[in-house]
């Protein structure tokens, strides 16, 4: 796991997140209960409580390459292109966060369902 990059973690969050949509398209084994979406929704949960933190880092390395004139733009338009880049990543956590409080109360609502035969 060490020898991976950020980059490469990211890929595979979002291939596992393809095999999750791929395996919830129809009733299957371990997606046939109210249990099977309890367990997915608090694993998504779990992943999006985690983004933020990771949005935030993306941001601050960023910020130390600027402060350090380690960038430059092939547009020569970098203040734009920064401006820009801060921006969407600030709104990214601020949905990240939406998203995390939205998936922790689908937990909660289904913390009480249960399958009937």
């Amino acid at each position: 796991m060490a020898d991976n990059t950020p980059a490469q973690h990211a890929d595979t969050a979002a291939e596992a997140v393809r095999a999750v949509n791929h395996l919830t398209q129809q009733r299957q084994a371990g997606w046939e209960y109210p249990g099977d979406a309890y367990s997915t929704v608090a694993s998504l949960y779990e992943m999006t409580a985690r983004l933020p933190q990771a949005i935030g880092q993306t941001h601050r390395f960023m910020r130390d390459l600027e402060d350090t004139g380690r960038l430059r733009s092939d547009h020569d338009t970098l203040d734009r292109d920064l401006a820009y880049t801060y921006e969407a990543l600030k709104e990214a956590r601020d949905l990240a966060e939406r998203l995390g409080a939205a998936l922790s109360r689908a937990h909660q609502g289904l913390g009480p369902i249960s399958y009937q035969e």
